[in-house]
């Protein structure tokens, strides 16, 4: 398993990342403190991946703005939030979609369709994906002994009490998308 995390770890931690990467971080901020990753090699590979992702979604949609309007159709309602987001706060969205499930890819593609400056996001982008990857890997990490504290607690109950209570968070996050 080691052997897997080590080989595996960042290539699927830049590649979930990519399209979001909150969770991944976390997880490889717990397994950096165990000593499985490099706590300053997660950092660099969360935040690269999630600022490609964000450029990415920003220039499909401002170079392909009738592709774009149909990937976010069915997602009216998130669509209308984000632009209230955007005119509540402006440049600041681009910060506060790093920590909301749900718009994170959304701000970029609803940004990338409006007159929006393109170096203008770029920029506020690598500040707020630098402060994303540093603050959730850091406190991921510094997390990490509480984590397998319980973790050893958890053993005794079973793999079968760990499973419902992942399927029971995915099925939430499900319900709540």
């Amino acid at each position: 398993m080691e052997d897997l995390i080590r080989d595996w770890g960042y290539i699927i931690l830049f590649l979930y990342s990519f399209g979001g990467g909150f969770l991944a971080l976390v997880v490889a901020g717990i397994l950096a403190f165990s000593g499985e990753l490099n706590i300053f090699l997660v950092i660099i590979v969360a935040g690269a991946a999630n600022f490609v992702g964000d450029q990415f979604l920003f220039t499909i949609a401002r170079k392909n703005k009738t592709q774009a309007k149909q990937m976010m159709q069915k997602h009216r309602r998130k669509i209308a939030m984000a632009h209230l987001m955007m005119r509540k706060y402006g440049s600041w969205v681009i910060f506060l979609q790093k920590y909301i499930y749900g718009i994170k890819t959304l701000i970029p593609l609803a940004m990338g369709l409006t007159k929006y400056d393109y170096k203008k996001f770029i920029l506020f982008n690598i500040f707020a994906t630098a402060l994303w990857a540093i603050f959730i890997g850091m406190a991921s990490y510094m997390m990490g002994d509480l984590v397998y504290t319980y973790i050893e607690e958890f053993k005794s109950y079973g793999l079968a009490f760990v499973v419902l209570i992942l399927v029971s968070v995915f099925l939430l996050f499900r319900k709540y998308k």
